[in-house]
């Protein structure tokens, strides 16, 4: 039991793990302003569009029974994915850039002018004085 632990305590505090569960909160918030974001701010004006229909009140109701199929619902959750997917790809676009450019400036960082050591300048003038006739 003791080894399980260990074990677990060892994935547990594996940066990939924290990174991943810090993701995860990060991704339920987003989707909290998504959702409002569709909800509050892009369903209204499209409702415009559409003559004043209001998505969360459209539904299908089943005959003979109270229930109904709620498909605005449906068409708001479709648009929240949507808005999520695109500001995921622009987030993940902006990364990789950044990520291009830091690697970009490590790069050039990474080759020092070259100095020239003792034995090349040698080397070089013996050069030079074999050359002269």
């Amino acid at each position: 039991m003791k080894s399980f632990l260990s074990e677990f305590k060892k994935f547990a505090l594996r940066g990939n793990a924290i990174d991943l569960a810090i993701g995860v909160v990060i991704g339920a918030a987003f989707t909290a302003i998504t959702n409002s974001l569709v909800t509050n701010i892009i369903t209204p004006p499209l409702s415009l569009l559409t003559r004043g229909i209001n998505f969360a009140d459209l539904e299908f109701a089943i005959p003979t029974t109270d229930a109904a199929i709620q498909y605005g619902l449906f068409i708001q959750a479709v648009i929240a994915f949507i808005i999520t997917a695109f500001a995921l790809f622009l987030l993940v676009k902006l990364i990789n850039h950044l990520t291009a450019l830091a690697r970009k400036e490590q790069e050039a960082g990474n080759t020092p002018p070259s100095e020239k050591s003792a034995e090349l300048m040698v080397l070089e003038e013996i050069r030079d004085a074999l050359k002269m006739p």
